[in-house]
C-alpha cells in the first residue's frame, strides 16, 4: 500500500523559512517523480515543484522559483521542499506527491497534506 507522510508544517512569520519532509513508502520510489502541490482556503489546487526519478531534474512554479527547492534521498524514500522568504501568500495546506512523470501537479499518489501558516 503506498504511503506518502508529510510532516514539517507550522505556523511562521513572513520572510522565515520551513522544511517540509515526506516519507514514502510502498513503491518503488526511485522509479517515481516526487513533489509538491500546494492548496489554499478558496483556491485551485497549485502544483509547485517536482524532482524526477530520471537525472533529478527539477521544476518549480513561478512562484515559489528561487525562494523554495526540492531535495529527493533515494537512500531514505524521502522528499523534502526547503522553503524559504515565506509570504502570506504561501499559506496553504502542503501536500506532497508522487507519479510517473515530473510535470507541476501531476499525482499519481498523494499524502494528507501538512499545514503552513504564513503570518503578515
Amino acid at each position: 500500500e503506498v504511503h506518502l507522510v508529510e510532516s514539517g508544517g507550522g505556523l511562521v512569520q513572513a520572510g522565515g523559512s520551513l522544511i517540509l519532509s515526506c516519507a514514502a513508502s510502498g513503491f518503488s520510489f526511485n522509479e517515481y517523480a516526487v513533489g509538491w502541490f500546494r492548496q489554499a482556503p478558496g483556491k485551485e489546487r497549485e502544483g509547485v515543484s517536482c524532482i524526477s526519478a530520471l537525472d533529478n531534474s527539477k521544476r518549480y512554479s513561478d512562484s515559489v522559483k528561487g525562494r523554495f527547492t526540492i531535495i529527493r534521498d533515494s537512500d531514505a524514500n524521502m522528499v523534502y521542499l526547503l522553503m524559504t522568504s515565506l509570504l502570506p501568500e504561501d499559506t496553504a495546506i502542503y501536500y506532497c506527491t508522487a507519479d510517473e512523470i515530473c510535470i507541476l501537479g501531476a499525482m499519481d499518489y498523494s499524502g494528507e497534506g501538512t499545514l503552513v501558516n504564513v503570518s503578515s
